[in-house]
Order: C-alpha cells, then structure tokens, then sequence
C-alpha cells in the first residue's frame, strides 16, 4: 500500500482508508462471517487511536474476530487471559535480579509483560480485580506503565480491545464508569441472524483453510490515524455532537424531561472528542472527506452507551442506556440552523 498522503489532498486521504478498509473487510470475510457493524466500529476506533470494549455472550466470535484483525495488520499481538488471580505486574512486566556475566556484578532488568505489543485482547476484563484493571487502563490513558522508579513507554500504535460476558457476573469485577471512559466504543455483539448462523454451521464444522495476508503496516496505521484528525468538521457537526452530549447530564438548563427521569449520570466531554473522532474515520470509510451529522448519530450508541447512567426507576421499566440514546437522536434536529433556532438548545449553547 503507498504511503498514506496527508495535507489537503482530501480526495486521495479518501481513496486510502477506502483501499485498506476493503482489504481488511476482504481477508476477515475469510474468517469471520457477518457481524459488519462490529467489524467497522473496530476499524473506526483503529483509525482513530482509541480502545473498544465488546460485549455479548460466549460464542459469538468476540476472540476470533480481534485475533483474526490482528494477522491482517502487521502489528505485534498479545492476549492476556483475565483471570481473579491476575496482577498488575502479570501484564506490566516486572524488574529481574540478573548477573552481568561481563562484569559480574548483578543488575536489575526490566522484563516486558504482554502490554508491550502493539495489539492486546484483554479476555474477560470483568474477571480481574480493580488493582489489575487500573494498570491495563493506565496503561491505555498514559500509553507507559511505570515499573518502580522508571517509565517504560508502550509502543506506536497501541489498540486494547478487551471483551466482557455481560450473563455471568458472579464472581466479577464490573468497570467503574470512569475506567470504562477510558474505551472510545463499548460495542453490543449480537446474535447472528439466520443466513449467517448457516454459513457459520457449514463453515465450521467442515475442513478450515485461510490464508489471511497483512494489510497494513504500524507505520502505514500511525500516518492513516493522521489522515483521519485532517478531515474537517464544519461548526453544525459539532453543535449537534455537543447537544446529544449535553442533554445527557441531568440538572443542567435545557435537558429534556425524560433524562432527568431515566439518567442519574451523564457523559462527559471526552464523548464528544470520540464522537467527532469517530466520525472523521467513518466518513472517509464513507468515501466522503467531510463529517456529517449523519456519521455522529450513526456513533452515539457505541460512544454513549457506557458513559450514561439509567438510574432505578429506569432500570425498573426495562428502559437501557440505548432506549435513551434512541430517544435522544429523535429529539435533537440535525438539520443546520435547526439547533441554534431552538429556544431549548439555545439554552443548552447558553450554560
């Protein structure tokens, strides 16, 4: 693949993300059959240098699928079974008692744990405690763990993709909602539908051969996700990324009635930082060098679904983070002029 132009050329920016993204689709295709909005809510949180989080019930492919993305990147991979008994040093890495044979002196030497590779799939993050949690999520905010008295940079690019089994939680360790800021996405992965759980029956229970080819280089990766912060984002996207935000937090002027009685927290501004982000990726995915409001409502859910909190009486209804986004981008207009002529979100501008 050439090497990804940046500048304002935004039309060849375009036909580079368009090129690697089909190639990627293509050799997953091999592996991985259907489950495309998962598979393009991961290239977008790639190309956008952030970390997902998926949920969904065991065997629905979660491993395979971020196993299967990292042979088609030429990118260093680790998966770290999360397990109760776990440590931070067990992916950190630990310092050794070693003699130097040359001088025969003995030497404290750092040896790197898992988090030294460019892709990590933290298997069943929920099942680790909150001391082993906070240093992967350290890890993901600072992009360096520091062993005793020394820093220790991680490498370029970095992408943890961490999966939790949201049916068997005895004996679990949930995310606190500030560490689970830290995923850009919290991706739902759902049960296949007919056709596809055929072709996954047939394919699998029959003689397997693939023969995935990297598409991209860590370099080739690092000058994409500079391509993608180049796309521009005209004022209306991002007053219509700020009111989705904005009307989530309860107590403030202009937020809708049915937030103050479903939400007892809401998401703060690195939502909006990751929705505009996410969509500069998903409109060149798009074949388009501009965002559109249509790319921010496409994101909310992956982006909101775990920074929002449903409170009791919600929870007692039945109703879920996503039945409030749902409602959320029925009621804000995306529509240019619309927000700034409504006496609502002029309030929600004015705070």
């Amino acid at each position: 693949m050439a090497e990804p132009t940046s500048g304002g050329d935004g039309s060849a920016a375009v036909a580079q993300i368009q090129a690697a993204y089909q190639r990627i689709r293509e050799q997953m295709s091999q592996v991985i059959v259907g489950q495309e909005h998962v598979i393009d809510q991961l290239l977008i949180a790639l190309f956008s240098r952030g970390h997902c989080i998926l949920e969904g019930v065991p065997g629905l492919a979660k491993t395979l699928m971020i196993s299967t993305l990292s042979r088609c990147l030429s990118m260093s991979f680790s998966r770290i079974q999360f397990t109760p008994d776990l440590m931070p040093a067990d992916i950190t890495g630990t310092e050794v008692l070693e003699e130097n044979r040359t001088t025969g002196k003995r030497e404290f030497r750092f040896l790197e744990g898992p988090l030294f590779y460019n892709v990590v799939l933290a298997d069943e993050i929920n099942r680790t405690p909150p001391k082993t949690q906070a240093a992967l999520l350290e890890a993901m905010q600072e992009r360096q763990v520091t062993v005793g008295r020394v820093r220790h940079e991680l490498s370029d690019p970095f992408f943890v993709l961490a999966t939790q089994n949201p049916i068997e939680q005895e004996g679990t360790y949930a995310l606190p909602e500030a560490q689970q800021d830290r995923f850009m996405f919290k991706v739902n992965v759902d049960y296949p539908n007919f056709r596809d759980e055929f072709s996954i029956a047939k394919q699998t229970t029959a003689l397997q051969t693939d023969s995935i080819q990297p598409v991209l280089s860590s370099e080739e990766i690092i000058a994409l996700q500079k391509v993608v912060r180049e796309v521009p984002a005209s004022d209306h996207v991002i007053e219509y990324a700020l009111a989705l935000v904005r009307q989530t937090r309860v107590g403030e002027e202009g937020v809708p009635d049915f937030v103050t009685d479903w939400l007892s927290w809401g998401a703060g501004p690195r939502a909006v930082q990751y929705l505009l982000l996410g969509g500069k990726a998903r409109a060149l995915l798009n074949d388009r060098s501009y965002v559109a409001t249509e790319d921010i409502a496409a994101l909310a859910k992956p982006v909101l679904r775990h920074r929002i909190v449903t409170n009791f009486s919600a929870e007692s209804d039945g109703i879920t983070p996503d039945r409030v986004i749902d409602r959320l981008l029925e009621e804000t207009p995306s529509k240019e002029g619309a927000l700034t002529s409504d006496p609502r979100f002029q309030k929600i501008f004015a705070a």
